[in-house]
């Protein structure tokens, strides 16, 4: 049972902290007291998830670590990524670990992380004991490492163009005890690949690219343009720079019958979708809806 005082304690903050507060619609279990809890612990000396902070009680804070909540509150209210502060983000049910060097992973990108499971699971069924995934553009290596959690004889590799982002996967890996099981290269998109043993070996290939047009990057929310890296956002004048690319250049490392699966901005889907048909490299498409019916992600088998 919570102490009064540490209650009343909590709750004062908490209506200190809502008055301040900018929830974000990418982020919406960030409320402020799911917040709190987070900037709590972490003044306590532990970093944690939201939902992993949702489990733990809080403590009592002493002098010295009430002085830290106060100004962990203060960087969070000026717009600081509350998962920058606490270093860690949960994807996919795993606690990995943020920071400024890659985009933050979204819930929203777990339909895609949960789509290629399903086919990863296909592909099994059909006799791939030990399937190939590549995921494309990973950035903290959110979905090749769930991938590789959830699909334990899955062979991941990841890529990603800035080394930062693919230092922290690798740093990810390590934490999440999957490092022998994915492996990371730095490079533009699928480059690092592009060498005889991956051609024609691919059975599902996955990207989260950036999907942004340019001239609406710079009108993000600051907490999201001040912070994370616009390499993560920027699509070009587009939007659809890295997915016109994706489109062309996967044939050559996917099996025939192999997947490709990505995701797409709000409004994207229809317009790459006719752009994947029109390429003539792929056999089936299909699109998959978020749960408002949006179409967020597009897979297509290999001819």
């Amino acid at each position: 049972m919570t102490p009064p005082s540490l209650s009343a304690a909590f709750d004062r903050q908490l209506d200190l902290l809502s008055r301040r507060l900018q929830i974000l619609p990418d982020k919406p279990q960030e409320t402020p007291a799911a917040t709190l809890r987070v900037l709590w612990h972490l003044a306590a000396g532990q970093a944690l998830s939201v939902e992993a902070a949702e489990a733990v009680p809080l403590a009592e804070l002493d002098t010295a670590s009430a002085d830290r909540l106060d100004a962990l509150i203060e960087q969070r209210a000026s717009g600081v990524p509350l998962a920058h502060l606490s270093g860690r983000q949960r994807f996919m049910g795993l606690d990995m670990l943020a920071g400024k060097e890659a985009l933050i992973p979204r819930h929203e990108t777990e339909l895609l992380g949960e789509t290629g499971i399903g086919l990863l699971r296909e592909v099994i069924a059909a006799g791939v004991a030990a399937p190939r995934v590549m995921d494309i553009c990973t950035g903290s290596g959110n979905l090749a490492l769930a991938l590789a959690h959830h699909v334990p004889t899955a062979r991941v590799f990841a890529s990603d163009l800035s080394e930062e982002a693919v230092a922290l996967a690798g740093r990810n890996a390590v934490h999440l005890g999957l490092n022998d099981r994915v492996q990371f290269r730095a490079g533009d998109l699928l480059e690092p690949f592009n060498e005889a043993g991956f051609h024609a070996s691919v059975d599902v290939m996955l990207c989260n690219p950036p999907y942004i047009s340019s001239g609406k990057v710079d009108t993000l929310p600051e907490e999201i343009g001040a912070f994370e890296p616009r390499l993560a956002f920027d699509g070009g004048p587009l939007g659809v720079r890295i997915l016109q690319r994706l489109i062309r250049e996967a044939p050559l490392y996917l099996r025939p019958g192999a997947w490709l699966a990505f995701e797409v901005g709000l409004g994207q889907g229809p317009a790459v979708l006719k752009r994947l048909i029109a390429s003539g490299g792929f056999a089936a498409q299909r699109a998959v809806n978020d749960a408002r019916g949006e179409m967020r992600v597009i897979v297509a088998q290999r001819a």
